[in-house]
């Protein structure tokens, strides 16, 4: 019963966010044909404003959980959406091992999960290192990442695309530990990601 009722919860949500965006924002939404609909995927994407997180989940078309920090849950809203959609709740000073025993789960299980590799919002602008997560858990899910870019959104410019990529597949690399490795693999999704926003 708690799941159907989840279920139309966030049915309404998506839909009412998807709405909103729409009308709102303008919202464009290139690539949603890239989107694979029946297999583990990590989509990742910058991270602006708070809008991204919601635009992802109303436009992807795909049910997904959302790694989200911690510290979002004080606020009861935003605590409630957690709830419905799941999200991944991230002690992000720390190495986290629950949430990433759980976002591992997830994808085994065939669903998807969605972060941002920034880490934080703007974080390429605050001259800030991508996060190593994205290349970890498609490393040893094997999971394909697809890349989005967003931009638009803000008081210059209120309209908002969101573009998919194609998705990104770092299979042969399963099982590997080599910092190297992983680092190369999250510059070639950043480098994704940011052709996608511009």
């Amino acid at each position: 019963m708690k799941k159907i009722f989840k279920d139309i919860i966030k049915w309404i949500v998506r839909g009412a966010i998807y709405i909103w965006c729409k009308i709102y924002y303008r919202a464009e939404i290139i690539g949603l044909e890239n989107v694979p609909q029946n297999e583990p995927l990590i989509i990742c994407g910058n991270h602006r404003t708070y809008l991204d997180p919601p635009l992802i989940v109303a436009t992807a078309k795909r049910d997904m959980r959302f790694l989200a920090k911690e510290e979002l849950y004080k606020n009861k809203f935003l605590a409630a959406l957690g709830w419905v959609f799941e999200a991944i709740p991230v002690k992000r000073d720390e190495k986290d091992v629950t949430a990433i025993k759980e976002s591992l789960k997830a994808l085994k299980n065939g669903q998807c999960i969605a972060l941002f590799p920034e880490g934080t919002r703007n974080g390429l602008e605050k001259g800030q290192k991508a996060k190593d997560g994205v290349a970890f858990f498609a490393i040893r899910s094997e999971a394909k990442v697809l890349p989005c870019g967003i931009k638009g959104g803000d008081k210059n410019n209120r309209k908002v695309t969101i573009k998919y990529g194609k998705p990104l597949d770092f299979s042969k690399y399963k099982g590997t530990k080599d910092k190297e490795i992983l680092d190369n693999i999250t510059n070639e999704i950043m480098q994704n990601i940011i052709e996608l926003a511009k």
